[in-house]
């Protein structure tokens, strides 16, 4: 996130720092006497309240009410996160616990994933989020055309993750046993390694490269497939119920806006991959209220790390928390960097 700053000193970064941490730790705007209780620096209230002051004019920090301490704004946030946030070290025990939730008996993409959901959500007490690898990523390893009605025929493709994906189609003419197991064939031949969302362009070049009978096959081939769509991309989300404990979240409007991101993730997963796509090398991103330019997101805060695939170097989707923007993100950056190392790892042994 490239975001251009004012210009701090030392004691504005100590000041701002503190101011972060409270509002963190209590979620009540913080004053100047708080403040110096907490540093426990040679600093009057009433210099850190000119500091205060100061980062206010600047944009950091901003009063609730007149005579109320202050809280970080999003700019101040942003601040803090880049350049103020150190990353606690996770503990051995706390890496044993994750490693070994996540190894449990867990045989398919979708229940790595919404485990993971579910135990980022515990390990947060937030909402934890769990993107399935995108579209390219999965590759075909079988496909099988079954008869259903003289006409009608299910298509089974399962991918490199053992995820079945099923359709029907209903032909204009009846398609006999022996057309369907050459073409069963030849699609088991010609889509082999090739990703779902690929297949009508590979069926495409086939067709100007077959002049025989096979052509046939692959006009065929073409018409099924053309009632074959891409598996959409899901993202599970767990553990939404903690977000209305929360004070931000006390408000009708605000228990809206959780609600519209539990009906429609896609805004969500669009402004993350954005993000993450405009880092050179793909690491976590957070995104704090305003950036995310979503309107109902004004109160949230979200912690994402993709995850990738083998030795793939694209990312194939990302974890997270998703929170207020009050959110523990020293610690809760460390927590959701190491579980997607460890996603990956999972996902690239069930690779086949």
């Amino acid at each position: 996130m490239n975001t251009k700053f004012p210009q701090l000193n030392e004691r504005e970064k100590t000041i701002l720092e503190a101011v972060v941490h409270l509002y963190i730790t209590t979620a009540e705007p913080v004053g100047s006497r708080t403040v110096a209780k907490r540093l426990g620096l040679n600093l009057s209230p009433a210099t850190i309240r000119n500091v205060m002051a100061d980062l206010e004019d600047m944009g950091f920090l901003t009063q609730v009410h007149t005579s109320s301490g202050r809280i970080p704004t999003d700019l101040g946030y942003r601040y803090y996160v880049s350049h103020l946030m150190k990353v606690q070290e996770l503990t051995l025990a706390e890496r044993e616990r994750i490693k070994q939730e996540l190894s449990k008996k867990i045989e398919s993409m979708d229940q790595i994933l919404r485990h993971t959901s579910h135990l980022l959500a515990l390990a947060s007490h937030q909402a934890g989020l769990a993107e399935l690898p995108s579209e390219n990523t999965a590759v075909i390893r079988r496909i099988e055309l079954v008869h259903l009605f003289e006409r009608q025929i299910a298509i089974l493709i399962v991918d490199s993750f053992g995820c079945v994906h099923t359709s029907s189609v209903v032909l204009n003419e009846p398609i006999s046993t022996q057309l369907l197991e050459s073409l069963s064939k030849f699609l088991n031949e010609s889509l082999y390694d090739v990703s779902i969302d690929n297949i009508h362009s590979v069926i495409r070049e086939r067709l100007k490269k077959f002049f025989d009978e096979r052509r046939k096959l692959v006009e065929l081939a073409l018409r099924i497939f053309t009632h074959v769509e891409p598996p959409a991309n899901q993202m599970f989300l767990e553990g939404t119920n903690n977000l209305f404990d929360q004070p931000e979240f006390q408000e009708p409007v605000k228990v809206r806006s959780i609600l519209g991101i539990m009906e429609d993730p896609t805004p969500l997963i669009r402004a993350l991959r954005e993000s993450i796509s405009q880092i050179e090398t793909p690491q976590r991103t957070v995104l704090i209220g305003s950036e995310t330019r979503m309107g109902d997101f004004a109160e949230f805060g979200v912690i994402a790390t993709p995850y990738t695939i083998e030795d793939k170097k694209e990312p194939a989707g990302f974890i997270g928390i998703l929170g207020p923007k009050r959110m523990p993100y020293e610690r809760l950056s460390a927590i959701v960097d190491y579980t997607a190392s460890m996603v990956g790892k999972m996902l690239s042994r069930l690779w086949r």
